[in-house]
C-alpha cells in the first residue's frame, strides 16, 4: 500500500502560484513511472495547501462546491510523489502513485482515454 508523504514548500513558492479571478489553478496529475497524464482537476489555494501539506490529492470541485480528496469514496487514491508549478504559476503539475482502478470516474485509468481523428472512431468510415 502506497504511503503519503508531504510535499515541502516555502511561502515563496506558494506564492508564487497564480490563481484565476475563481481563486483557482489547473492541476495535471501524472502517474509516476509512466508519465502517462491521468486527470486534469481544480485546486484553491486551501486544496493546494491540503495536498501538500498530505502528500494526497485534494482538489475543488465547480459544480459541487466543495473539496474533495482523490479516493476517499471511489478508493481510487493517488500518492503524491512529487509537485511542480509551470513559469508563469498558472498550472500545476503532480506525480503521483495510482492506487485502485485508476483516475477517472468513468472506470477508465486515465481521464484522457479518447482521441481525435478518425481512426479513433469506430463508426467512422476512411474518406467520410
Amino acid at each position: 500500500m502506497p504511503v503519503s508523504t508531504p510535499i515541502s514548500f516555502t511561502d515563496e513558492q506558494f506564492a508564487a502560484v497564480t490563481f484565476d479571478a475563481d481563486g483557482l489553478v489547473a492541476a495535471i496529475i501524472q502517474e509516476a513511472g509512466t508519465g502517462r497524464v491521468l486527470m486534469m482537476a481544480w485546486m484553491n489555494a486551501d486544496s493546494l495547501r491540503q495536498t501538500l501539506d498530505t502528500g494526497r490529492t485534494w482538489f475543488w470541485s465547480r459544480s459541487r462546491q466543495e473539496y474533495w480528496c482523490k479516493g476517499e469514496t471511489s478508493g481510487d487514491r493517488q500518492y503524491v510523489r512529487e509537485g511542480h508549478y509551470d513559469c508563469d504559476g498558472d498550472t500545476l503539475l503532480f506525480v503521483v502513485e495510482q492506487e485502485g482502478n485508476g483516475a477517472c470516474h468513468t472506470g477508465e485509468f486515465s481521464c484522457f482515454f479518447r482521441s481525435f481523428g478518425p481512426e479513433s472512431d469506430p463508426a467512422a468510415t476512411p474518406g467520410s
